[in-house]
């Protein structure tokens, strides 16, 4: 199927920081866990604030589907320019390299620091009793925070799968054009409730489903959670439509204040809802009581994704050589970022500190040393080319234009 709108040669700097802030985000959701006033992680804070919490639902409400719909828009731009072929090539040599490359030794990272962490709590000494850990199945294998690159390459399996069949039929055209009617029906201030409604239902179903923490990260098991592949299908599925119809994110760039002001309301009704800063964090079991909450939790879900797409186009189109600086580097402070937040959280647990300077060292540590060794060992060696497909020459700025890698 080919596409309606014309390839621009300019790089759309607003996804492109759309992108990396949502990886970048995760540093500051992971390293606010430590905070909640409930234990929620294993490295648990007695300096502790509301103010975590809400940080953390506001971050964790649009974070990864944003991510997911920017993904399946630049997934149909390289299908369109580089081909099948190209494609898988290249998926499989940045996305499914790192996760084989990198799961191991993260792994073996987070277990040093419960191992730490443990010791900490048993007066300095490992504890040496405990239950085995649980044997490794399809159920059980842990992902680690990696399991966005899992979930990407299922994403991208059932999105050649499914587009096959389409491509071959659509000899004249046909078929693309009445996607792209109907894509161009999809898109205006309904668009949140629309996109909402499959994860309403998914929500819904759920049998164990906690409110406070929306869709279920997928980071334990090789089969993700329905609600994952719900919300994230669904995001993926209308960035890949987009890019085929380009003139629609002006359409949604436009419509940025409506977006706003309904993401901050039903967020923040959604937040209430859940249990407010200080959650209970048990499954809601009341039919009555879950389905409204599954419905307004799926509706600021999705109007805060449109939210900060909307934003990103409005305000962050323009080229910034510190945002793009900040996007190339995102992919590599994601992968190593957990470790080092661990280790920052446990360093700082025992001092007197009030939680938000802890907060803030642990973020600003984290950050530090992973741009420190972005630069040094990844932006302009062999890995700057494998993990963002191309390696930047010390002393150059990258090209403005948009990389078909991307």
């Amino acid at each position: 199927m080919s596409s309606s709108e014309t390839r621009p040669t300019e790089r759309l700097h607003g996804l492109d920081a759309l992108r990396g802030t949502a990886l970048l985000l995760g540093v500051i959701l992971h390293a606010a866990m430590s905070y909640f006033p409930v234990t929620i992680w294993i490295v648990p804070d007695t300096d502790n604030s509301p103010v975590a919490a809400v940080i953390f639902f506001a971050i964790h409400l649009f974070r990864m589907t944003s991510f997911f719909l920017i993904a399946g828009l630049f997934a149909h731009m390289m299908l369109d320019r580089r081909g099948t072929g190209g494609f898988i090539r290249d998926r499989a040599t940045r996305i499914a390299g790192p996760l084989a490359a990198f799961w191991f030794p993260i792994l073996a990272a987070l277990i040093a620091g419960l191992i730490w962490m443990a010791a900490i709590r048993n007066g300095g000494s490992i504890p040496t009793g405990g239950p085995p850990p649980p044997p490794l199945t399809l159920e059980t294998f842990p992902l680690t925070h990696l399991w966005f690159l899992w979930v990407l390459l299922i994403l991208y399996v059932a999105m050649l799968v499914l587009r096959a069949p389409f491509a071959m039929a659509d000899r004249d055209g046909r078929w693309g054009r009445f996607v792209d009617r109907v894509t161009g029906a999809l898109i205006g201030p309904w668009t949140p409730a629309l996109m909402a409604a499959p994860l309403a239902v998914a929500f819904w179903l759920a049998p164990n489903w906690t409110p406070f923490f929306g869709i279920p990260t997928p980071d334990t098991g090789l089969v993700p959670n329905p609600v994952a592949l719900t919300a994230f299908g669904t995001a993926f599925g209308l960035g890949f439509l987009l890019d085929r119809r380009r003139d629609l994110l002006v359409r949604i760039e436009r419509l940025w204040p409506v977006f706003t002001v309904v993401a901050l309301g039903v967020g923040t009704g959604a937040l209430v809802l859940a249990g407010g800063p200080v959650p209970e964090l048990v499954p809601v079991t009341d039919p009555e009581l879950k389905a409204p909450l599954a419905a307004v939790m799926a509706l600021a879900v999705f109007a805060s994704t449109l939210a900060v797409l909307s934003l990103a186009l409005r305000f962050a189109s323009g080229y910034s050589a510190v945002a793009r600086y900040l996007a190339d580097s995102s992919y590599w402070v994601y992968i190593v970022h957990l470790p080092l937040v661990m280790v920052g959280q446990i360093l700082v647990v025992n001092e007197t500190w009030p939680w938000f300077v802890k907060f803030g060292v642990v973020v600003g540590g984290t950050m530090a040393i992973s741009l420190l060794t972005y630069e040094l060992l990844i932006r302009h060696t062999f890995m700057g080319g494998w993990l963002n497909g191309r390696r930047i020459p010390r002393g150059r700025r990258p090209d403005p234009v948009l990389s078909p890698a991307e």
